[in-house]
């Protein structure tokens, strides 16, 4: 990776100097964003940053202990790179604990599967659960059955998630973990299993968020082995499928999680924000090394670069690493606690956001731009387009809507999203496992999505580019 990004930045500055008559940014903005991008190829602090967060806390669960002493090192973190306005800003939280959780089939042929408990699913009766099975091949045939029949039943799941550059496939079926444990309670089921959201083959279960309280049921995600072996079961005989659940998972209490805060002060326009970060809690099977180390890292990385550059820039660069975004919580409120926290208590600056995004898909090199509606033919697109593509970046002219899961409750207050589009054709064979840890990450691809961050957030906040300004007429 190093050699050939080397290679194609040794011709970007012809590039540059063809395309530069033709972009409004200044010369000297351009030249010092190239100089980050060859900058963070060759030295930055992201692997170190995720290798001592997973080795130092290990899983950090939405409002444990782990999590809570992961912020203070992330803001001492912080002070150590020189950033501005550093805090800690905690949010009430209700605590959730996986406990045990078993799934066995009892009949025609005893054996058990290897599962996980849904994040935020109850537990069942000390005595477990057991029932028939009714088993579907897709989501859609259990969404077909009418109201009261699966009375009685154990409603199971055994859609694929299919492998996909941009996620879309976990993007498909992530209601069947969401939604799915709701809607076969409301076909009288009295457990729900699924097949995991997972695009490989190995013997172990990705966990994940699903809806809490009334009108749930106990839920849980199977390996894929498992899936594909329950398959081949039911191909062997006409007998039905009977199962037993046990679980000892649910809320044990009140606590707290956090947001830590920090920011390089621009010099020029320093109310005109640009926010960009990651989370810092995990689920608590593996590390979080991809989900989400790998992105508070990245955005940290590239923060402490622009922090080290001679001049400011014009405007603030904010980091964040939010808060409890695994976890689901009782309603009203069902996730995105800390990015929900973040734009509620800030109301007040929305209209001084200038942009926000985050890296949540772990450490694959970024392939694509995404930027807001209406940007796509101007300078500033033009000027990133020029500085990212030695990098193997192209610019995606489909407009950003969003800028990954935290950023959602800020874009839903007005803020425009950009998107620095990572290959994660392989994300979702570790995501949400126990083998999410940092053996996962290939520091050459870290070190590109350093590279491109730090070149376009320089871009970014040296420009006057007005987004807002930019969004086509309704």
């Amino acid at each position: 990776m190093r050699l050939s990004v080397r290679l194609l930045a040794a011709s970007a500055l012809a590039l540059t100097m063809a395309a530069a008559p033709a972009i409004a940014q200044d010369a000297r903005t351009i030249r010092e964003a190239e100089q980050l991008r060859d900058r963070a190829l060759q030295d930055n602090v992201a692997y170190g940053l995720v290798s001592e967060l997973t080795t130092r806390f290990g899983p950090r669960l939405a409002g444990s202990e782990s999590e809570q002493a992961s912020a203070r090192w992330g803001a001492d973190k912080f002070r150590e790179m020189g950033f501005d306005n550093v805090s800690i800003e905690e949010f009430p939280l209700a605590l959730w604990n996986r406990g045990e959780a078993r799934v066995e089939i009892l009949s025609p042929f005893p054996q058990p599967l290897e599962v996980v408990s849904l994040g935020g699913s109850h537990a069942t009766p000390p005595e477990g659960i057991e029932g028939e099975a009714a088993i579907f091949e897709t989501y859609q045939q259990m969404l077909d059955q009418p109201v009261g029949s699966l009375t009685g039943k154990i409603a199971v799941v055994l859609q694929d998630t299919v492998q996909a550059q941009d996620g879309r496939g976990y993007g498909a079926t992530s209601p069947i973990r969401g939604n799915g444990p709701t809607e076969a309670a409301r076909r009288g089921a009295v457990g729900y299993v699924l097949r995991s959201l997972g695009t490989h083959d190995h013997r172990f279960a990705h966990t994940g968020a699903t809806r809490v309280g009334e009108g749930t049921v106990p839920s849980f995600a199977m390996s894929p082995p498992d899936a594909d072996q329950l398959r081949r079961l039911i191909a062997l005989t006409d007998q039905p499928v009977r199962m037993r659940l046990f679980s000892t998972a649910g809320f044990t209490g009140q606590t707290v999680s956090q947001n830590v805060i920090g920011e390089v002060r621009g010099s020029g326009a320093p109310d005109e924000i640009i926010v960009i970060g990651g989370h810092l809690d995990s689920w608590d099977l593996g590390t979080g090394a991809i989900d989400d180390g790998a992105g508070v890292a990245i955005t940290a990385a590239a923060l402490k670069l622009i922090e080290d550059m001679p001049r400011r820039p014009r405007r603030t660069i904010r980091v964040v690493w939010w808060g409890s975004e695994e976890v689901s919580q009782p309603a009203p409120s069902q996730g995105l606690a800390g990015a929900r926290f973040y734009a509620s208590s800030r109301t007040d600056e929305m209209a001084n956001h200038v942009a926000i995004s985050e890296s949540d898909f772990g450490a694959g090199p970024i392939y694509s731009l995404g930027l807001p509606p209406g940007a796509a033919d101007t300078d500033f697109r033009r000027a990133a387009q020029a500085v990212l593509t030695p990098l193997g970046v192209l610019f995606d002219g489909a407009p950003a809507t969003g800028g990954g899961p935290d950023t959602g409750p800020t874009v839903a207050l007005g803020v425009p999203a950009f998107r620095l589009n990572q290959d994660g054709t392989d994300y979702f064979d570790w995501h949400h496992t126990a083998d999410d840890v940092l053996d996962r990450i290939d520091p050459d691809n870290l070190d590109q999505n350093v590279a491109a961050w730090a070149a376009f957030l320089w871009l970014l906040a040296n420009s006057d580019v007005d987004f807002r300004a930019l969004r086509p007429a309704q």
